[in-house]
C-alpha cells in the first residue's frame, strides 16, 4: 500500500468523531432516562460552538458567548431533552432562566470530572484552534474549578487527525 492513510478515500476521522459524539447522547439519554438526575458524584462540563448549526440560545448568551461557551451540568439543570442530533436542558445564568438546544456536531469538548473522563472534539465547522473564553456561569452549587485537561492520556479520548491540504 503506497498511499498515505492521510489521502484515505475514507472519512474516518469523521467517523470516529460522530462515533465519540454519539457516547455523550448516550450518556445525557441515560441522565434523561433516569428521570433527569446524575447519579452519584456525576457532572459534566459540556463546550460548544455557539454559532454551529442548530444551536439555540438567548441573544445575549449569544452576543456574551460569541464562538464557544461552557455549561455545567451538575445541581441546577432541567427539562434535558436527548434527540438523535440534538439535546435541550434547561438552565439558568445570572438568575435568568434558559432553554439551550445544542447539536452534537457543535460539541468540542464533554467532561465528567467525577471519574477523570473527558473527550475533545475537532469543531466540525472550522480547523480553528478553540478561543479563550470565561468559565462557565450557569449557577451551579458549586465552585470548584472545572478540572484540568488530564496530560497522561487515563480516561481521556482527544482524535486529531491530520490533513494533507
Amino acid at each position: 500500500m503506497d498511499q498515505d492513510s492521510s489521502d484515505s478515500l475514507i472519512p474516518y476521522d469523521e467517523i470516529v468523531q460522530e462515533a465519540l459524539r454519539a457516547v455523550v447522547g448516550r450518556v445525557l439519554g441515560e441522565v434523561e432516562a433516569g428521570g433527569g438526575v446524575l447519579p452519584g458524584n456525576h457532572h459534566f462540563y459540556i463546550t460548544f460552538k455557539t454559532t454551529a448549526p442548530g444551536v439555540q440560545l438567548r441573544a445575549d448568551l449569544r452576543e456574551r458567548f460569541p464562538d464557544e461557551m461552557t455549561i455545567v451540568l451538575q445541581n441546577k439543570f432541567w427539562g434535558l431533552k436527548v434527540g438523535e442530533t440534538s439535546f435541550a436542558v434547561g438552565l439558568s445564568f445570572n438568575q435568568r432562566n434558559a432553554e439551550l438546544i445544542i447539536p452534537f456536531a457543535a460539541i468540542t469538548a464533554f467532561v465528567d470530572p467525577a471519574v477523570d473522563f473527558g473527550l475533545q472534539f475537532q469543531a466540525a465547522a472550522s480547523d480553528l484552534e478553540p478561543t479563550e473564553h470565561d468559565a462557565p456561569e450557569n449557577d451551579g452549587g458549586t465552585t470548584a474549578a472545572p478540572a484540568a485537561p488530564v496530560e497522561d492520556g487515563s480516561n481521556v479520548v482527544s482524535v486529531d487527525f491530520g490533513r494533507k491540504k
